[in-house]
């Protein structure tokens, strides 16, 4: 196995591939090649290229409006590209909804936590995906048990001891955490997670960063959009600085510094 010595770091790596192994299966799970995503005139993406690797968590950064929330939002399939190619395992796909993500394995936290208030915590947990009985009807019984196991062990919740609570009762940070637990519990191959410790406390944001590192150990990679880059460098193996809808600096984690990373998001 040979590995690969190049360092990718500033603007003229940006529209490079990274590559730990010159294996030829060695394969990004997810790629995105000169994307280009336009609202009229306006250009939100331009020229992107960007990858997640196995056992991978990425960092994307960079300041308010660079582009970050509209990538993943495209990675999610709500936001299909205006131009551009979309690789799963290097093969071509099109991501153009919500069902073309979660059958490429992807699972989404939003930076907005879309639950509904008038839900308990158990039906916003398998909205969509409810479990049923033989007979078709939900299984009400089984979909708490698990509840009470998701909110337990994937991310603890301080105030919380009845899964049967309404959202619209929870704080804001309660119901960031049951967003995440919900996540976490669907998770599949790559969890995508914009700005989830926003409103979390101190012990409920470590218990996040450290189940990221489970979910990598267990072969989940991980997409993390934050202000905090402290955050960031605790979990992320590689970063991404986005300005102005493209990519200005990558690199990996032993490749840079967080004097060096916050230097690109601060003068771009």
């Amino acid at each position: 196995m040979t590995l690969s010595t190049e360092t990718l770091k500033g603007p003229a790596a940006m529209n490079n591939t990274i590559q730990t192994d010159s294996a030829a299966t060695d394969k990004p799970l997810f790629e995105m090649r000169n994307i280009v995503k336009r609202y009229g005139s306006f250009v939100a993406l331009n020229n992107m290229n960007f990858h997640i690797g196995r056992n991978e968590v990425v960092g994307l950064l960079g300041d308010n409006g660079a582009g970050k929330s509209t990538l993943v939002k495209m990675i999610s399939g709500i936001n299909p590209p205006t131009s551009g190619e979309i690789y799963v395992n290097g093969e071509i796909r099109q991501f153009r909804s919500r069902a073309d993500s979660e059958g490429a394995g992807i699972e989404t936290i939003y930076q907005d936590i879309a639950l509904v208030d008038s839900m308990s915590i158990t039906r916003n947990i398998f909205l969509g995906r409810e479990i049923v009985s033989h007979f078709g009807f939900m299984d009400h019984k089984r979909m708490q048990d698990v509840a009470i196991q998701i909110l337990g062990s994937a991310v603890q919740i301080s105030g919380i001891d009845n899964p049967d609570k309404e959202v619209g009762f929870l704080s804001g940070g309660q119901k960031q955490a049951v967003a995440i637990a919900r996540a976490v519990h669907f998770k599949r191959n790559i969890l995508l997670l914009d700005e989830p410790t926003s409103a979390l406390s101190v012990r409920e944001t470590e218990h996040l960063l450290s189940y990221v590192r489970d979910l990598k150990r267990e072969g989940t990679s991980s997409v993390l959009v934050t202000h905090n880059l402290y955050h960031a460098f605790q979990v992320c193996d590689r970063f991404v600085v986005m300005s102005h809808g493209t990519k200005v600096f990558e690199a990996r984690k032993e490749d840079t510094t967080i004097e060096e990373v916050t230097d690109h998001v601060i003068r771009t």
